[in-house]
């Protein structure tokens, strides 16, 4: 099947969609032009930015760039994680960056170098685009689990620090709480999981298809990933949560977290 190549100007056209959204903003008083505006042109700017990097990064083939280009989109993505939280009290950002890296790399090389096979696993078609569905995806799972995490603490800080108080450690204290900060970032993977297929057709199998491939060889392509994104999901949303509840906790097992000021 030959690829349609989009245009500039048929490019163009895409962006009435966020035209038409803006014009609706301004009708119904939704102030969202603003910010309409400022990610139409992120995304233009940075996906272009992006293809531009990936050809250099393509054609020059070293272990060493690749692992470079990792190495920046997992800060970016602990930045942005650390970004999205209100906490203040608490420095989050190394736990973000430590688990992030180990748990992102671990499951991408595993994908690449293991299930899809791929020699030397480090393969730039391979595994940038691999790794950043694994980061893309986790992040937001993860970003949510510590919401949660955090603010429990603080909603149960009367009920931790009883469990305190009778002898239980910083563990079995915080226990419950870490279970549900873990449901709640595992939850999103799980349920599309439950969705892919019947209620849509997920992304990496859709670009294929318009690419030619072949519909079977594209849906195991897709599996993978869709195994792939909950293993990584899990194994860092568990990594996150147990170093940042090391950081809610003092060395006499005190709760450190206050409740916050109301604005």
């Amino acid at each position: 099947m030959e690829v349609v190549d989009i245009s500039l100007w048929r490019l163009a056209l895409g962006l009435g969609f966020v035209v038409a959204i803006g014009v609706t903003s301004l009708i119904h008083h939704l102030h969202l032009v603003k910010d309409l505006a400022i990610g139409a042109v992120r995304t233009v700017v940075q996906l272009f930015a992006l293809g531009y990097v990936l050809k250099y990064v393509f054609a020059l083939d070293s272990v060493w760039l690749v692992l470079g280009v990792f190495g920046v989109m997992t800060t970016f993505a602990a930045q942005i994680v650390r970004g999205r939280l209100a906490e203040r009290q608490i420095s989050l950002f190394w736990p973000l960056a430590i688990s992030m890296l180990l748990s992102y790399s671990l499951t991408s090389i595993l994908v690449t170098g293991v299930v899809v096979g791929v020699s030397p696993w480090w393969t730039p078609q391979y595994f940038i685009p691999l790794a950043g569905m694994v980061i893309g995806a986790s992040m937001n799972a993860i970003a949510v689990a510590l919401e949660r995490l955090l603010g429990d603490l603080r909603k149960q800080r009367a009920e931790v620090e009883l469990k305190l108080c009778l002898g239980a450690d910083s563990k079995e204290a915080s226990r419950s709480i870490v279970r549900d900060a873990m449901r709640a970032g595992m939850i999103p993977s799980i349920n599309s999981m439950m969705a892919a297929g019947v209620v849509f057709i997920p992304g990496l199998m859709t670009g294929q298809i318009l690419a030619g491939m072949d519909p079977l060889v594209a849906i195991r392509y897709q599996i993978v990933v869709m195994l792939m994104l909950v293993g990584s999901t899990g194994l860092g949303t568990l990594m996150v949560i147990v170093l940042a509840r090391r950081r809610c906790f003092g060395p006499g097992q005190q709760l450190l977290l206050r409740p916050q000021r109301k604005r």
